[in-house]
């Protein structure tokens, strides 16, 4: 049994680790604005935002927090996305990064936007066209080999 508090299941997430305190947050945040609706975003190749939503009811209600959203994530058909997969290797998994929650001021119904890491159901590792994740090696591989200390990443 997990000791209160702590998470011992790594997550699917390229670092491994599962962001509690970030957790939290994006509780207070549901709570505090009444949310209804959670919108999971993610970049296509191209660049071009996507979406879909999820009742907010598939981040509070949650049984056992080792299988939960933050760490198994939520399929999606990746074949309807632009550059992404073919229909008979379709299968995707979005995993939220809960550091990125923030209120949708523009939805008349009250809406957490959450960006998502995207991962390859069968080998359990990040997605090699999820720009976000292009980024990260990117930004890492900087920083490794001396060339920057930061680097700034953006539209």
């Amino acid at each position: 049994m997990p000791k209160k508090g702590k998470l011992d299941r790594v997550s699917l997430r390229w670092n491994g680790k599962v962001d509690e305190e970030s957790i939290k947050k994006v509780d207070k945040i549901i709570k505090d604005n009444n949310i209804q609706i959670v919108d999971l975003k993610f970049n296509d190749l191209p660049g071009l935002w996507q979406h879909f939503s999820i009742p907010v009811s598939e981040l509070t209600e949650i049984d056992d927090p080792l299988t939960s959203i933050w760490i198994e994530g939520v399929g999606f058909d990746g074949s309807s996305i632009r550059g992404f997969q073919k229909i008979q290797e379709s299968d995707m998994i979005l995993i939220p990064d809960p550091t990125t929650a923030t209120v949708d001021p523009a939805c008349e119904i009250p809406t957490l936007s959450i960006i998502c890491d995207i991962y390859d159901p069968i080998t359990r590792k990040p997605y090699t066209r999820d720009p976000r994740y292009i980024a990260k090696k990117a930004a890492d591989y900087l920083r490794k080999t001396g060339i920057a200390d930061k680097s700034f990443w953006g539209p």
